[in-house]
């Protein structure tokens, strides 16, 4: 038997680093900018608890591009290192110095927000450079080192003549990574990832015009002298954003200019937003923006964005951020989600399911104080955010518990009731026979006003229910509420939608009735309609096309995923036909002799119903159409 130990080298780690370890090379720059920003952090930590005797001033990280010497040059003037620290934690892979110095100082520096956790991080400068050194200087009193290395397990370690305190890193860009070396690449990174890092990053200059005489009176023709341009430091990231600040701090338009900040492409006004900041039981701050939305479960391209001690991760927050909530903007910013080694995955963890639930609650709680402080403001803003909150209360349990205080029911009046206010206004006049609630709703008020009119006429109340989700919602409502049934309003006729005691009688005897249903069904096509005889006010329309709820809202549920029944949604649409018995045009067409006049009488009719209801498509239409005209010739 032999025993031995498996040998993980620089040699073979190499590879691995280069092909394996990010998904994607351009991860490189943050990785390196992080490692200056923790230098510096550290540094500024030092001087202010005494341990580090230097003036800890305003220092910066630059990028510099050398396209000649194909170099980039990244600069930080943060703690530096000696020559014995670089053979610690540069040679000896995967030894993490943040890790090693947090766990020194972790009394201290708990709030110093120190990004790196991996060690692994300068190593991915190989992705894209053949070559790499280091040169640098610690804030101690000792020489400054010089570290190159070309990818193999070979380096070589030397004094330097640097003289200021701090780290350079000189990339020499491999020929299969020379895009690079170009200003719009690198620019392009550093607002993708560094945006909002906390210490300033300088790349390159730009000019500005500066006032010479301040305060003085400038005639209109010396507006120009004026004034004198000067080159400044082209500072690409906002080291302080909205979200590290307490609320009291920022005024709305504050927000607002974060928004556009963020989102530069976004035009339209955030609604309203949410500020997170909570510490215990873990550290969490952020911003969330409600957009307007519509009804539409678009896919958005400006999505939330995690943070992780103001570095850019991901802006795929799917697990710390509730599903429903993925359809808000805005940031996250916490050091407690765990992340895979590269940084650009999450590991499953309960603190990420707590953070969730807290966002969950927060979101919640904002909503209710938003429609207790300005309900009218909140009724404005509801049909922008309902599909959102219909989502949420699907969705997230936690979320349904508190939605019943501030998730609004309108009318097609444009009335807002909350569910117990509906129940209170609808409970006198439409509670049917039974004792149960019925909650008439359309889906749409301009396809379905006819059955509209005819609700109101009755004096019921018809809400406007028209997200594609809705059947799902209201499935859920009616299981947790035994005495309330949703109805869509054109699923049959009005008496039967609200069964009342009174019974309707017909002018048609049991034996007509009879009659005219054979008559009606050698006209109607039974695939699609299923003729249901009625005694209604002669007054009422003759032929009325009803949907029954439950196959309807089957078929939606199938349609739009997560429920109904299997297959539903293939099924070809059913409907009824309900003739008014008591209408003049039934008792014609039940007298009338000639076969063809008959025919003629109920393809009319049944054309009219399927008109107003937008069912009278392409053929059909255009014999309608010819078939009317004859008639008035």
């Amino acid at each position: 038997m032999t025993t031995g130990k498996i040998n993980v080298s620089v040699e073979n780690i190499f590879p691995l680093i280069k092909k394996f370890l990010y998904s994607d090379h351009e991860i490189f720059l943050r990785e390196l900018i992080s490692n200056g920003t923790d230098a510096t952090l550290k540094l500024k930590h030092l001087t202010s608890i005494g341990e580090a005797k230097v003036e800890y001033g305003n220092p910066i990280i630059e990028i510099k591009i050398d396209k000649e010497g194909k170099k980039l040059h990244i600069i930080d003037q943060g703690l530096g290192m000696t020559a014995d620290e670089v053979e610690k934690y540069i040679n000896q892979v995967a030894f993490s110095g943040a890790e090693e110095f947090l766990d020194k100082y972790k009394d201290s520096a708990k709030d110093s927000g120190i990004i790196g956790h991996f060690g692994l991080g300068f190593y991915s400068a190989f992705m894209v450079a053949e070559k790499v050194e280091i040169i640098t200087k610690s804030y101690k009193d000792e020489p400054a080192a010089h570290w190159t290395c070309d990818g193999s397990p070979e380096f070589t370690l030397e004094p330097a003549d640097k003289t200021t305190r701090g780290t350079e890193i000189i990339l020499h860009i491999a020929e299969d990574s020379l895009e690079f070396l170009e200003d719009s690449k690198i620019n392009g990174l550093l607002n993708k990832y560094n945006k909002f890092m906390p210490i300033p990053i300088k790349f390159g200059t730009k000019t500005e015009k500066i006032e010479q005489k301040k305060g003085e009176e400038v005639a209109a023709e010396d507006v120009d002298k004026a004034f004198t341009e000067v080159e400044v430091d082209n500072i690409i990231n906002n080291p302080n954003p909205a979200w590290t600040k307490q609320p009291t701090e920022l005024s709305d338009e504050d927000y607002k200019n974060f928004y556009h900040e963020l989102y530069p492409m976004q035009f339209e006004e955030p609604l309203f937003h949410i500020h997170l900041n909570v510490d215990y039981p873990f550290n969490l701050t952020g911003i969330l923006y409600f957009p307007k939305l519509g009804s539409d479960l678009q896919i958005q391209k400006d999505k939330i964005q995690l943070y992780q001690n103001q570095v850019y991760v991901t802006d795929n927050v799917e697990g710390i951020v509730p599903e429903f909530l993925t359809m808000l903007k805005g940031v996250i910013d916490s050091p407690d989600i765990p992340l895979n080694v590269s940084r650009s995955g999450l590991q499953a963890d309960a603190a990420v399911k707590k953070i969730s639930n807290y966002i969950t609650r927060k979101v919640a709680d904002k909503l209710k104080s938003l429609f207790n402080e300005n309900r009218e403001d909140f009724e404005k803003k509801w049909n922008d955010i309902k599909i959102v909150l219909e989502y949420g209360m699907l969705s997230e349990d936690k979320f349904y518990e508190k939605s019943s205080a501030f998730v609004l029911y309108p009318t097609v009046d444009n009335k807002y009731y909350t569910l117990e206010e509906l129940k209170e206004k609808l409970a006198a006049n439409q509670t049917d026979k039974d004792g149960k609630l019925v909650v008439l709703y359309a889906g749409n008020k301009e396809t379905q006003h006819s059955y509209i009119e005819i609700a109101k006429d009755k004096g019921y109340e018809v809400l406007l229910l028209d997200s594609p989700i809705i059947s799902h919602l209201i499935q859920k409502l009616e299981s947790d509420n035994k005495d309330l049934t949703f109805v869509r309003v054109d699923s049959d006729h009005i008496d039967n939608l609200i069964k009342k005691d009174e019974v309707a009688i017909s002018k048609l005897s049991e034996e007509e009735q009879t009659s005219l249903k054979t008559v009606l069904e050698n006209f109607v096509p039974k695939q699609t309609y299923s003729v249901q005889l009625e005694a209604m006010d002669s007054q009422a329309a003759p032929f009325i096309i009803t949907q029954p709820e439950f196959m309807r809202r089957m078929k939606e549920m199938s349609q739009s995923g997560g429920g109904g029944m299997f297959g539903m949604g293939n099924m070809p649409e059913m409907y009824n036909l309900v003739v008014n018995t008591n209408s003049p045009l039934a008792a014609t067409i039940l007298n009338t002799e000639d076969k063809s006049n008959q025919e003629h009488l109920v393809k009319q009719a049944l054309d009219l119903a399927k008109l107003s209801q937008n069912l009278l498509k392409g053929e059909a239409l255009t014999t309608f159409v010819k078939r009317s005209f004859e008639m008035i010739k």
